[in-house]
């Protein structure tokens, strides 16, 4: 599970129940915000929302490898 929230809780209103979203899970690292692409189903232009989460460098490492267990494991090979 990636907690994210709106960066501006606005932004919320601006999504509509069948629109598609991606997530650039890529950009994921601590201290920065997350970018969601909102594609409309309408066909308008697509458009992006900031997100903000609160992990940390080792919070993201568990979220990257699925688990706590799974990095510890990854770090006693």
């Amino acid at each position: 599970m990636l907690p994210l929230t709106f960066a501006d809780p606005a932004d919320y209103e601006k999504i509509g129940p069948n629109d598609r979203v991606d997530l650039a899970a890529t950009e994921l690292a601590a201290g920065k915000p997350f970018t969601l692409t909102v594609h409309p189903k309408d066909g308008g232009k697509s458009f992006t929302i900031p997100l903000s989460h609160t992990f940390n460098e080792g919070q993201i490492e568990w979220f990257k490898n699925g688990s706590a267990l799974n990095t510890m494991a990854k770090n006693a090979q």
